[in-house]
């Protein structure tokens, strides 16, 4: 999806796709991280080779289309934002994901949210109290899942996973008002950096490959190439630039349960009844952070025309 087609629909089409995108591929993206790592990638270098391939496909398309390169200001900022989107959040969930199943790292990074309600609102960018009832009753819904322990993990893991998730979601915070490219040439550049850094930190932490990987690895690297980078990662970094900060981290409450059904399916990790009620939960968070949303948006809508004519 190019940037112009993106800017001709209406906002609220463009919206639903990006969420379906982060909502969809990326809960499908944990199980093939999972079987690039079984299949002979380190987590590192799988992450570094994926995000620059990524990034240098887009920002290769984006020039020749005539969009112009990135300030100097904006690659510095552009080069943090990967360095903590894709280094420190995605690069320790591929950690991660080496000793905890991939419906449980779906599960813990469903806290992501909340810290980003807490960052928005040390910077004065509070929830509204529906968002702040989502977020919390999302959360709930993610505890529940994982409270059954029907999905394996290490502690260092789970670790991992927790600052996967803060370091995510204050790279997402800090991001607003800041100043970056345009959405696509941006998640680009991020792209470039952060794979640079998570390159550079696999190889210098000693990762390489024991083997060629399989076939199958080689396929789960080129969909999350394709899908969970060039479209869910450009689609995440829209809705930074065009939503609020808690409706563009709800994601995080479907990819669970995307992620639960996937692995039961293709990879036979465990799934129970007790699952369900809680994907419900999940599920009933979304709708009122998106309820929340729209009656936010609603309210400015209306304030507008008053403070027009005071």
């Amino acid at each position: 999806m190019s940037a112009s087609s993106v800017s001709a629909m209406p906002r609220g089409l463009a919206v639903a796709l990006a969420l379906a995108a982060v909502y969809l591929v990326w809960g499908s993206t944990y199980l093939g991280i999972r079987f690039a790592l079984e299949g002979g990638f380190p987590p590192l270098l799988m992450g570094g080779i994926r995000f620059l391939i990524a990034g240098s496909l887009m920002y290769a398309v984006l020039r020749m289309r005539g969009m112009p390169a990135p300030t100097p200001r904006q690659w510095r900022n552009s080069a943090l934002m990967g360095v903590l989107l894709l280094g420190g959040g995605n690069g320790l969930v591929c950690i991660a994901e080496q000793s905890v199943s991939s419906g449980l790292a779906a599960m813990a990074v469903g806290s992501a949210p909340l810290w980003i309600g807490l960052f928005s609102a040390m910077r004065g960018q509070s929830p509204t109290r529906i968002e702040w009832l989502g977020l919390g009753i999302g959360f709930v819904g993610v505890l529940w899942l994982n409270a059954g322990g029907s999905l394996t993990a290490t502690p260092w893991g789970l670790v991992a996973l927790l600052i996967a998730s803060v370091v995510w979601a204050f790279g997402s915070v800090w991001s607003k008002g800041r100043d970056l490219p345009t959405p696509f040439m941006g998640a680009a550049a991020q792209m470039l950096c952060g794979g640079a850094v998570m390159l550079v930190a696999g190889l210098l932490l000693g990762e390489r490959f024991a083997a060629v990987p399989t076939p199958k690895a080689l396929a789960s690297v080129g969909y999350l190439l394709l899908f969970g980078s060039l479209i869910g990662f450009s689609a995440y970094i829209w809705l930074l630039h065009n939503v609020r900060p808690a409706l563009a981290g709800s994601y995080a409450y479907v990819n669970p349960v995307i992620a639960v059904v996937l692995g039961v399916m293709l990879a036979g990790e465990r799934f129970t009844p007790h699952d369900i009620g809680a994907m419900a939960v999940i599920l009933l968070g979304v709708v009122a952070i998106t309820l929340g949303k729209l009656r936010a948006q609603k309210q400015t809508v209306t304030q507008r025309p008053a403070e027009e004519t005071a």
